[in-house]
């Protein structure tokens, strides 16, 4: 399908389009691989060229309605067809989580996590979601939630799957399972948890003041889930004062991300940030510089111009930072590592 080979991705107007006349064979660089673009729409000129100019490495579709199958389908394709002109593809990623978080109205899961009765269920959900996204050139799922709420009045409301650790345990695992089984990576969310916030981390800066015993607790679904296999777990932007006395956000704590995701739990994945745009994340200077050095792979951020300046402050900040340039060569790995496993189980490849 000119450049790119996304399996089962069936829309006749994608497979038409013309192969580029030449290409570069050296992919994405370190800096770029780490940076998502943000799409809330069909991509404009300006995008394509970051693209084709090597200045993201993966692209996040936001948004809800916009996403209908034949729609999603064709921007994949395109987008694919503009990153394959560097020789290597795109990782591209949504949140599916089911209930109120799922961009593809049209696809699975058809139940929010809190009503799915069963790990049986579960993993017959994420099955039909990983199906659905593959169709269409998806790579990646940020699902599952796997966050414990203490109450009923936690912001998560129906994404969790219950108020049991346990259950939630053996939820994480089904849902992670039954997603890449079908090559679809999973994304354990939100690290270390957001069960006891008071409220969204995307509206506010939230602080979780718990005991660490407390807060080592809620850590079951996402050992789970590691153990499981999951390719990705993203890091949230609350603050957790008792697991890091600095006070920053998860996404920028070394002993947050190494000591207690890396060291105590083992994951050797992607991890990637929760929104860079949110507000106890905006407010650091060199966002971007600082969540790469604590141990964050992947920068997702909740508008396209926040990703443009992330990339342009990893650029920036780079060539006096050794640190800096290594931690984004130990990042970029990673990612790439993703990628060989995605283009294994149907994914996206360059052809050529």
């Amino acid at each position: 399908m000119g450049l790119v080979a996304v399996a089962a991705v069936s829309v006749a107007s994608a497979a038409t389009k013309p192969a580029a006349k030449t290409r570069s064979v050296t992919g994405f660089s370190d800096t770029a691989e780490t940076v998502m673009g943000t799409l809330t729409a069909p991509p404009n000129a300006r995008f394509m060229t970051r693209i084709r100019n090597g200045k993201m490495g993966g692209v996040l579709l936001l948004g809800n309605g916009w996403l209908t199958r034949g729609t999603a389908a064709t921007v994949t394709a395109e987008l694919q067809q503009a990153a394959c002109t560097r020789g290597e593809p795109l990782l591209i990623a949504v949140d599916q989580e089911g209930g109120l978080v799922r961009r593809l109205a049209w696809a699975p899961p058809t139940e929010a996590p809190a009503y799915m009765s069963s790990p049986s269920v579960a993993r017959s959900q994420a099955s039909g979601a990983a199906s659905a996204l593959r169709s269409v050139g998806i790579d990646i799922d940020f699902a599952p939630v796997v966050d414990t709420p203490g109450s009923t009045s936690n912001f998560l409301g129906s994404r969790a799957f219950s108020h049991s650790r346990t259950w939630n345990a053996q939820m994480a695992r089904a849902f992670v399972g039954g997603l890449q089984t079908k090559g679809i990576a999973a994304t354990a969310k939100h690290f270390p948890g957001l069960g006891l916030a008071s409220g969204n981390t995307d509206k506010g800066r939230i602080v979780i003041r718990a005991a660490a015993w407390k807060l080592h607790q809620g850590l079951l679904p996402f050992q789970s889930a590691v153990r499981a296999g999951a390719k990705l777990v993203m890091v949230s932007t609350a603050v957790y004062p008792k697991l890091d006395g600095s006070k920053r956000p998860a996404a920028f704590s070394s002993r947050i991300i190494d000591g207690l995701l890396r060291n105590q739990l083992g994951f050797e994945g992607v991890t990637v940030t929760d929104s860079l745009t949110a507000p106890a994340a905006d407010r650091i200077p060199h966002t971007a510089t600082r969540a790469m050095l604590a141990g964050s792979d992947l920068l997702i951020f909740g508008a396209e111009s926040a990703s443009e300046r992330g990339y342009s402050t990893l650029l920036a900040d780079q060539g006096g930072s050794t640190r800096l340039q290594l931690r984004l060569t130990e990042a970029a790995a990673r990612i790439r590592a993703l990628k060989a496993w995605l283009a294994a189980r149907g994914g996206p490849v360059c052809s050529g």
